[in-house]
């Protein structure tokens, strides 16, 4: 499975494409699709300049989770830097 993912111009968040075609921060609720049917849908995701930038595929489980060799980057992505735990969205998590 795939995904489609960049970031938000207007605040640098990680986004995802959903099924309603609007971006979300929430990678559980991006829309899933087999390899066949990706490559429009990531040529129309590129065209969208003003709302993200940087859109790409990632490889995803069924359960919309990182799969493959993207874990590690989509993981950083998603949660922020790897050396300080105060920072990022992970220190909102556990503040």
């Amino acid at each position: 499975m795939k995904a489609i993912t960049g970031n938000r111009l207007s605040d640098g968040a990680v986004v995802y494409l959903a099924d309603d075609d609007l971006w979300t921060t929430q990678r559980a609720k991006a829309a899933r699709f087999d390899d066949d049917d990706i490559a429009p849908v990531l040529e129309a995701a590129q065209l969208r300049v003003r709302e993200i930038t940087d859109a790409y595929i990632i490889n995803v489980s069924a359960d919309g989770a990182p799969a493959g060799r993207t874990v590690i980057r989509e993981t950083i992505r998603g949660a922020g830097p790897t050396v300080r735990g105060d920072l990022g969205l992970q220190a909102e998590c556990c503040a």
